[in-house]
Parts: C-alpha cells; structure tokens; sequence
C-alpha cells in the first residue's frame, strides 16, 4: 500500500525543509565540530511550536499526528541528525506522561514542555539494564506519602540539561517487569544529579549523560498509572516512538543520497560526470530503492499508530529496523561514490554515516527489533 501525503502534511514538509535549509544548514557542521548542546536550535524548535507537536492540544501542543511528526522528524535529519534528535527526544520523554499520567501531572508538566521552556528527558537505560528492562536496578521505595529513589540511569539524551524526567525503577523487585514503574522526577528533586557526560562517536550537538539518583523523594503524585505498570508504559511509548527514529534514519539517508546525486552529476573523472559510470548508477539505484522503501514502511507505521491498531508493535519494530540499516547502508554507499572526498570532514557525508549508526543502538537494538518481529509472528511456541 503506497502512501500519498494529504495537502497538509505536504504544506509540512516544505515549512520545515525550508526552515532546515535555511536556519539548520548554516549550523550542522558546527554542532558537529564543537559537540555543545546547540540551544539555538532548540529555541528555533520551540518558536516554531515543534517541540509541542506531538502533545494534545488541552496540554500546549499541537496533537498532530504521528505521519506529521514522522514528517518534520526526517526533514530535520535530512540537514542534521542532532537538531532532529532535540524534536524526537522531546516527544519520546514527554509520551509517558501523556500516556499515564494524571489530570493534575499532565496540567502541570506538559505545557511547558509543549513550548520549549523545559527539555524533557526519557530514562530507562542502565549500566546493566539495557535490552533486558527487567534488569533494572534502580529502586523506589515506598515511605509516608512519597517515592525514594536509588540507582543510576545512563545513555539518558539531554542527562544534565533536562527539568522533566520520566523514569522506570523497581518498586517490586520480586516480581521482575511486572515490578517496574514510572515517575515523573524534577531536575531538582534532592539528591538527584548528572554524572559523566559521554563522549560519542556520533550526534556530537546531543548531550548524553549518566543520571544518578541518591536518597531523592518523589511525591507519590508523581507516579505514572499505578504500580508495577511501568514496562507497560515503556513498551507502549517505545512503540509510538519507534516509527520516529526510524524517520530520523531516512532523513539521514535521504540528505545522503542527495550528497551523492549532487556530487555524481558535477564530478568528473575520463572526461565524463561519473554519474555515466554504470558502477555509479548502480549504486545510486540501489540506494534510491532502499530509502523509497523504508519511507513507505515508516508511514505505514505511523498511520498505524495513529489509528491505535493492534499491529502497532510489529510495524513500529520493522520501521525502525528498515529504516536505520538502510541510513548506514546508504551513508556508506554514498561516501564510495565520493571516493576519498566522502572520508574527509570538508564534506557532510561522514558526520550523516556517524550520525547513523546509533539509530540501529537506540531505541531498542535491531537485533531486539527482530525479536519482536518474531514473537509477533510466532506467538507462544
């Protein structure tokens, strides 16, 4: 089934790939090189009202759909992989909120969230809890009318910089995932800091960062559905998440390929642009098929998650798989059509083929893709 945008999300895409081009361009090189947060970018997010794009109206945001975020998400990527990244990861930390928050924490935190005057931030991750949630170390304890919590979180995008956190602890250890839940947990809660901040091989603009939690009380307003739901809540906002990191990876191929189409029709090797070469064409064909694929894969992930159908999961596992190998096979490709050129930082192709490689890492490893892919498939054996 072929996807055709409506008008509006037409309207969409030429806003932001205007806006990418004209503000974004000047700056990705830059973000790359200097690797600091890029706070303008952000601002630029927030005046344009994207960072509220995902969150329902009542709430400050837009309540647009997950094509449309998909949409803004790829076109960001497109031009620079870290100015995107500010939009998804706002949209993914603020899900659970919206997902299983109360009336009263949704009032309270996702306004400002909506506008951009807080960066929010989506914590799971730890030293020893990465694929296997059920790992997870950190405890909260229950005491009078709050949360205790202790442990250390890591891999957190926008650690240290975040004021909204959504964070998975143990409340019942004994029970394994069934004894996971969520919280929402304030940058200034006592007790509560950012540790090592971590030097990456790609998206060097996105500041990445151990959290650590020591003794800090979180109301027990704070908590997210009831108790135990917490990997409930993060498998359901992986799923709605999943189809963005997969735009982001298409954006990164698609502002690859467009490097590589450029460069195929201006340089000339034996007297000819090498786009005559058949070697070249190939190549080109190739990746052009790949990145059309994963596009109609990915929207129809998001149509899905737009509808609430029960096959969220599986699209959502298989958009993101897709997508984010095809960004690394088409950001290698392309750098070969470039030759040495494409292996030099004069040139954006080997900060796109950086840049994509952690979208096969988060999110879920695609080799955690492939099995929910396969349990879907195959049910109880």
């Amino acid at each position: 089934m072929a996807y055709t945008l409506s008008k509006e999300d037409e309207a969409l895409r030429e806003q932001i790939r205007k806006m990418a081009l004209e503000k974004v361009a000047p700056r990705a090189a830059e973000i790359d090189r200097e690797g600091k947060y890029p706070w303008d970018m952000q601002k630029l997010l927030a005046e344009n009202g994207l960072l509220g794009l995902a969150i329902p109206e009542e709430y400050g945001g837009s309540g647009a759909s997950m094509l449309s975020n998909c949409i803004v998400a790829e076109e960001l990527a497109r031009i620079c992989a870290t100015t995107s990244l500010i939009f998804v990861v706002q949209k993914l930390a603020a899900y659970p909120i919206v997902l299983a928050g109360s009336e009263e924490i949704k009032k309270k935190y996702l306004p400002p969230v909506a506008r951009g005057e807080k960066l929010a931030a989506f914590c799971l991750t730890e030293p020893e809890a990465g694929s296997d949630a059920g790992a997870t170390a950190t405890i909260a304890t229950e005491k009078d009318d709050h949360f205790v919590l202790n442990g250390k979180k890591c891999f957190i995008t926008n650690g240290g910089l975040a004021e909204v956190h959504s964070v998975f602890a143990m409340t019942d250890p004994e029970r394994g995932i069934k004894g996971i839940s969520a919280f929402v947990v304030e940058k200034g809660y006592p007790g509560f800091s950012a540790g090592k901040i971590e030097d990456k091989m790609g998206l060097r603009g996105a500041q990445v960062a151990e959290l650590i939690f020591e003794d800090v009380p979180v109301p027990k307003e704070n908590m997210l559905g009831k108790r135990g739901d917490g990997f409930i809540i993060a498998m359901k906002t992986l799923d709605n998440s999943r189809p963005l990191v997969g735009a982001q990876a298409l954006g990164i191929a698609q502002g690859a390929l467009d490097v590589a189409v450029d460069w195929a029709k201006k340089r000339k090797q034996f007297g000819s642009p090498i786009g005559k070469l058949q070697g070249i064409q190939f190549l080109l064909a190739d990746m052009k098929t790949k990145v059309e694929a994963a596009r109609q894969l990915i929207y129809r992930a998001a149509t899905l998650c737009d509808e609430n159908h029960p096959d969220i999961s599986i699209f959502s596992a298989m958009s993101k798989l897709l997508a984010s190998d095809v960004a690394m096979s088409v950001t290698t490709d392309a750098i070969q059509v470039m030759g040495g050129y494409g292996y030099m930082k004069d040139h954006p192709l080997e900060r796109m083929m950086r840049d994509a490689k952690v979208t096969q890492i988060y999110e879920g490893t695609n080799q955690i893709q492939r099995v929910v892919i396969a349990r879907r498939l195959l049910g109880k054996l």
